[in-house]
C-alpha cells in the first residue's frame, strides 16, 4: 500500500514538472532518470516522440570516480553527442527529482561541453 502512493506521488510530481515545460522553447528537452546505481540522461524531440541522443553512466565504469563525478562525465558526453547533431540548446527535465547531486551535476556537465540549458 505504502509503494503504491510513494510511486503515485512520484508520477504526480514528474507530470507537473513536463507539464510547465511543454511549450516553452523548442520541444527539445534533456530528460534525467536516476537509479541507485547508474544514471541516464536523454535529449528528446517532443514534436516526434524520438530520442535524439542518449548517455548513461553504465558506459563510464570508475572504480575511483564517485557517482556525482559519473553524472557530470554523463552531462559532457551527452552534450557532445547533440553537438555533432547539430542541437546547441534545450530544455532540462529533471522529472521527479529534486535539482540537487547527481541531477545538478548532469546539468552542469552539459553546460560545461557547450550545451545552454
Amino acid at each position: 500500500m505504502k509503494q503504491s502512493l510513494i510511486n503515485k506521488r512520484n508520477t504526480r510530481r514528474a507530470v507537473r514538472t513536463r507539464a510547465k515545460l511543454k511549450g516553452v522553447g523548442n520541444g527539445v528537452r534533456l530528460s534525467v532518470f536516476r537509479s541507485n546505481k547508474y544514471l541516464y540522461a536523454q535529449i528528446i524531440d517532443d514534436a516526434t516522440g524520438t530520442t535524439l541522443a542518449s548517455a548513461s553512466s553504465m558506459k563510464n565504469k570508475t572504480k575511483k570516480a564517485n557517482k556525482t563525478d559519473a553524472a557530470k562525465a554523463v552531462g559532457k558526453d551527452l552534450a557532445e553527442k547533440a553537438l555533432k547533431a547539430g542541437i546547441k540548446k534545450v530544455i532540462f527535465d529533471k522529472g521527479r527529482y529534486q535539482y540537487h547531486g547527481r541531477v545538478k551535476a548532469v546539468a552542469d556537465g552539459a553546460r560545461e561541453a557547450g550545451l545552454t540549458l
